[in-house]
């Protein structure tokens, strides 16, 4: 069965989807050239932190209805704003990447070996926030491996 991105938010709840919301950088956004699709996404007038976070419960309700081109513009917002975590992760699991960025035909196989999801939570569960580094690491199979199943610590607080 192929995960959606979609799934990937909705596995993490609406509390931490509107906490990941809090993380946009608009700066970032405008650097990655990715505010108008946002905003278009998002349904507002105006693109700043607050309209995105009160666009949040409607976004939400999208997500539950499966828009994935919704779930794609918010999830690369997120992880452009994310580059530190990105980076990190990236570079725990060896994976060759340009600043965060990798190539779309990379082999990923010889990286994401068995339990690399977890090995990546306990790497970093105690330095990063848990949505944003749940986020990631369910984005990161859903990107490389559409069949993967989604990730969720047995212990979320350990």
């Amino acid at each position: 069965m192929v995960m959606q991105l979609s799934e990937v938010f909705l596995s993490l709840g609406a509390e931490a989807f509107g906490q990941l919301l809090k993380t946009v950088s608009m700066g970032k956004l405008r650097t990655y050239q990715i505010v108008e699709r946002v905003k278009a996404r998002a349904r507002v007038a105006k693109l700043n932190s607050e309209s995105l976070r009160k666009a949040g419960p409607r976004l939400w309700s999208r997500l539950e209805a499966r828009e994935e081109d919704v779930a794609e513009d918010l999830a690369q917002a997120i992880l452009v704003s994310q580059f530190d975590l990105v980076i990190a992760v990236l570079d725990f699991l060896g994976m060759p990447h340009q600043e965060g960025f990798f190539s779309k035909d990379v082999d990923a196989s010889q990286h994401l070996t068995q339990g690399w999801q977890q090995r990546v939570w306990e790497q970093f569960r105690d330095r990063l926030p848990h949505p944003a580094l749940l986020f990631y690491i369910n984005h990161l199979a859903w990107e490389l491996d559409k069949s993967e199943p989604l990730f969720t610590p047995e212990k979320l607080g350990q």
